[in-house]
């Protein structure tokens, strides 16, 4: 079964204000089934219920932690760049399924299992994170120009060869596990007597090739689900 069919994906900028307002809008249009969204129950709770994490708690899990910290750290000050907090997107997304009725569910692997994968992560590319990540607590200086989702594009490329190994944790495994509950979610409500159940998915721009590649070829997804609703 093609299960793209059934799900229509958006990519998102996690820190644009456009993809906030596409996502809203889209599911108040679309009215789906249900609503799915990039994220594991722990990070969804840090969200709802705004918790920064320090360099100190940080620091608690290891290199793990301090490169996930990183990472937070590059989104906040493109955030600002941007002109909008990381997660907003998700939040529009929360509320438009509340306002129509859907059903919520969260696709993400789990954020202790990414942790510990990261962990395992070659010297080279946490040396070279490192040294690269001097320049987040600088000043970026100037505004962005061009065209945001290209430079976004420009960006996932020069991540992927410059941390083969990062990228896989954070982009390809995390493809997989989505693609699976997203095809969970499309079984679900097909089970519920829904015939042509309809599910929109709210994603990282560079999560969208490769999940619909997934939900397109689902031979090549296998393995178990973690859907959590």
């Amino acid at each position: 079964m093609n299960y793209l069919r059934y799900v229509k994906l958006i990519g998102t900028m996690h820190v644009s204000p456009r993809s906030r307002e596409e996502v809203y809008r889209t599911i108040v249009n679309e009215r789906p089934h249900a609503v799915a969204i990039e994220l594991d129950r722990l990070r969804f709770i840090s969200m709802m219920e705004e918790r920064h994490v320090t360099l100190g708690e940080s620091l608690r899990y290891g290199r793990a932690g301090l490169i996930n910290y990183l990472l937070a750290k590059v989104e906040e000050r493109l955030g600002e760049e941007f002109g909008m907090a990381p997660g907003e997107e998700m939040k529009a997304a929360i509320s438009a399924a509340e306002e129509i009725g859907a059903q919520l569910y969260l696709i993400d692997e789990d954020i202790r299992v990414i942790l510990s994968k990261l962990s395992s992560a070659p010297f080279r590319e946490k040396l070279l994170m490192g040294l690269e990540a001097i320049g987040v607590f600088l000043p970026l200086g100037g505004s962005v120009e061009g065209d945001p989702t290209e430079e976004y594009r420009a960006m996932m490329i020069q991540f992927k060869e410059r941390y083969p190994y990062l990228y896989r944790v954070l982009v390809e495994d995390r493809n997989l596990v989505m693609a699976r509950n997203l095809m969970a979610v499309v079984n679900t409500l097909k089970s519920a007597g829904i015939k042509r159940p309809k599910v929109v998915a709210v994603v990282g721009m560079g999560h969208k090739p490769g999940l619909e590649h997934l939900l397109n070829t689902p031979s090549r997804v296998g393995g178990k689900f973690y859907l959590t609703p």
